[in-house]
């Protein structure tokens, strides 16, 4: 088991679909056994 330290903002987190993404991505990592730190910063904004 480890610490995993991710960190995550910007365009990982600017829409739905990415904030989905990241989600999976730390949950893989819990389930692979390790504990998990997350830090969020700010979203990028989306001009649509």
């Amino acid at each position: 088991m480890a610490i995993i330290v991710q960190k995550f903002g910007g365009s990982s987190v600017a829409d739905t679909d990415k904030l989905f993404q990241v989600c999976n991505h730390i949950i893989k990592e819990y389930n692979e056994g390790n504990d998990v730190v997350v830090i969020v910063s700010a979203q990028r904004k989306n001009n649509r």
